[in-house]
Order: structure tokens, then sequence, then C-alpha cells
């Protein structure tokens, strides 16, 4: 089973999404298994990061910026000097999370959530395919 989430982003950012693939789970019908999550892009990425603090996603976002700045010396400028930036942060990063889960909750750590990091400037409509894949039952 594959389902798609479009995901409205602000612009450059890091949007938790945990909840969106969580209510994908509740609907599925599937009680255990692997959760498969990929982006459809490639200026915008997936990570785990701590749910708790927003000022561990805002500083990886601000350090995305320094090690990829906009005005940095680029071939690639046709759409834009954030874009070849955003497809740097994108590779370092993922485009695919794998998360293990039980009874529509996601069995990420306490502080763990799932995060879509746009790198773009402007907002963007971001497609994210969770697919599941069902555990064995003992």
């Amino acid at each position: 089973m594959a389902k798609i989430l479009t995901i409205k982003t602000p612009g450059r950012a890091c949007i938790d999404i945990t909840t969106q693939v969580e209510n994908v789970l509740i609907n599925c019908g599937v009680k255990h298994g692997l959760a498969h999550v990929f982006i459809q892009h490639t200026s915008a990425s997936l990570t785990v990061q701590e749910n708790a603090d927003e000022d561990v996603r805002r500083d990886l976002v601000n350090w995305l910026d320094r090690i990829a700045p906009e005005h940095g010396p680029y071939s690639h400028t046709a759409e834009g000097p954030d874009d070849m930036p955003a497809h740097l942060k994108s590779a370092i990063t993922s485009t695919s999370l794998s998360v293990p889960f039980e009874g529509g909750r996601l069995l990420t750590g306490t502080w763990q959530g799932l995060y879509l990091l746009e790198h773009r400037r402007q907002p963007h409509e971001r497609h994210v395919v969770i697919t599941l894949l069902p555990g064995i039952s003992a």
C-alpha cells in the first residue's frame, strides 16, 4: 500500500510531518510493520530530529545555509540563487526514511519526530510517498 501526502511548506523551514504520517498508519489497517517515507523532490528532504526544542530545528536550517550558501560559485543558476544550494542540502540529508510502527504509532524515540526540510525560500507543495510493509505476526 502506498499513500501520497501533499505538504504545503512556508518556504525554508523544518516542518513536522509526524502526525500526518501517523494518520496514514491509523487508517491503513496494518497493525505493525515498517513505514517507508520518500519525498519526490530534489530540493527538499526528510530527517528524523528532536521534537522538543524548536531551536534544534532552527539551528539545523541555519547550519545547512552556512554549508551551502546561496551565492556560492555554482554552475546551475537557471532556477534562482537558492536552487543549487537546495540540491546540495538535499544530497547531504535524506530523501527517504524507514521507521517501524505498531498500533498506528511510529516507534520513534521519546524526543524524535519526522521532518520535511524545505530548502527553497519560496513556499512549495511537496509530495511525500508513504509505503507500508506489514510486519510478521508471531
